[in-house]
């Protein structure tokens, strides 16, 4: 595609939070940026996100705030962060893809100073319609990558986004040498991330042992389990020590999003809820089995060029019945959409994704 350049030399982005939906500005932002390189996109957003931008394009400028730090604590705060980003970047559009209150406050600032801001349309109305309970039409809505998209080509950035991963050009296995030993021919390497932030979208820990076990049947694999606070990783232990030439557990150190994004980029498929991590694995182009309960992927949170047919679900009247997975579950059988799945299901998928590697 032939760019035309937009008016806008030092373009700021917005994105604070959460893990997940920074980890989906990944492609579309680096897209923009390889199309037009001679603009300079700066990426604000929360300081814990920051090395989710491994390889990140020269004229990607990312800049990582503490939101509780009192520097930044309400209006005043937030108006000194705008004035400091505006004067030192000579920031001239502002392209919110966040749109709560924190953005809207610094593109307020924006707009003060005679900046344009566009501003992302999460469609919130269209997916509150899709969890109505009762009878309602599925639809696919816009990813969020599209609606990401929508802001900046409504800035003018005429693009394509072809993300393919932050590893264009492969990876060292001495980046994760302290996590595991470096593959061997042959070996398959399976991820899981068997948690997330709401129940609605776990699938019961139980089961999920079921699929570690029905995955190891076959020789010559091994598995790394992703998960994060105390209760986490005493389960992941509880799972790895079930078979510790075969499980390694990720939980109980913090390696770094580059470290473990680096390790993800040497396996073969990852296993994970509607969560953070499935979209971190997207960002290194490993195909991702996805398990879903509450939510819905027409809600438009799936991974980055992830495949629909990779998505294990069971089709229920009710739902899906929450945008997010927080919602509680009134029904005779609680978290049905879960308990349904049998880990079979889940194995199976794993396995034809597998085959279809070799």
């Amino acid at each position: 595609m032939e760019h035309r350049n937009p008016e806008y030399s030092n373009v700021l982005l917005v994105r604070f939070s959460a893990l997940g939906d920074v980890a989906m500005t990944v492609p579309v932002v680096y897209s923009v940026c390889h199309a037009f390189p001679e603009t300079r996109f700066v990426m604000l957003t929360q300081k814990f996100t920051t090395s989710l931008f491994v390889n990140a394009p020269a004229n990607l400028t990312v800049v990582g705030v503490d939101l509780k730090a009192p520097e930044c604590h309400g209006v005043a705060g937030l108006w000194h962060l705008a004035a400091k980003m505006v004067a030192d970047y000579a920031i001239d559009a502002y392209a919110d893809l966040h749109d709560v209150l924190r953005s809207r406050l610094i593109g307020l600032y924006c707009s003060l100073h005679r900046i344009p801001v566009f501003r992302i349309d999460k469609g919130r109305g269209e997916k509150r319609r899709l969890i109505h309970h009762g009878d309602k039409p599925l639809s696919h809505l816009r990813t969020t990558h599209e609606r990401y998209a929508e802001v900046l080509r409504r800035m003018g950035f005429e693009f394509d986004c072809r993300f393919t991963s932050v590893y264009t050009d492969g990876t060292d296995a001495s980046v994760y040498a302290d996590i595991t030993t470096p593959k061997k021919a042959g070996e398959q390497w399976i991820g899981i991330a068997p948690f997330a932030k709401h129940k609605g979208k776990i699938y019961p820990f139980e089961r999920m042992r079921e699929v570690v076990a029905l995955l190891l049947q076959k020789g010559n694999r091994r598995i790394f389990l992703f998960g994060g606070g105390a209760e986490e990783q005493q389960l992941l232990r509880s799972l790895a020590d079930t078979a510790p030439d075969s499980i390694v557990s990720l939980a109980e150190k913090r390696h770094g999003f580059a470290k473990e994004m680096a390790l993800m980029s040497d396996m073969d498929v990852m296993v994970s809820m509607d969560s953070a991590n499935m979209h971190i694995a997207s960002l290194v182009g490993l195909p991702v089995v996805s398990v879903w309960g509450q939510t819905h992927p027409f809600c438009g949170f799936t991974g980055w060029q992830q495949a629909e047919n990779n998505e294990v679900q069971l089709d229920l009247p009710c739902r899906p019945c929450s945008v997010f997975g927080n919602k509680e579950c009134h029904l005779a059988t609680p978290y049905a959409c879960m308990t349904g799945i049998r880990p079979e299901m889940v194995a199976e998928r794993v396995e034809k994704v597998l085959d279809n590697k070799k």
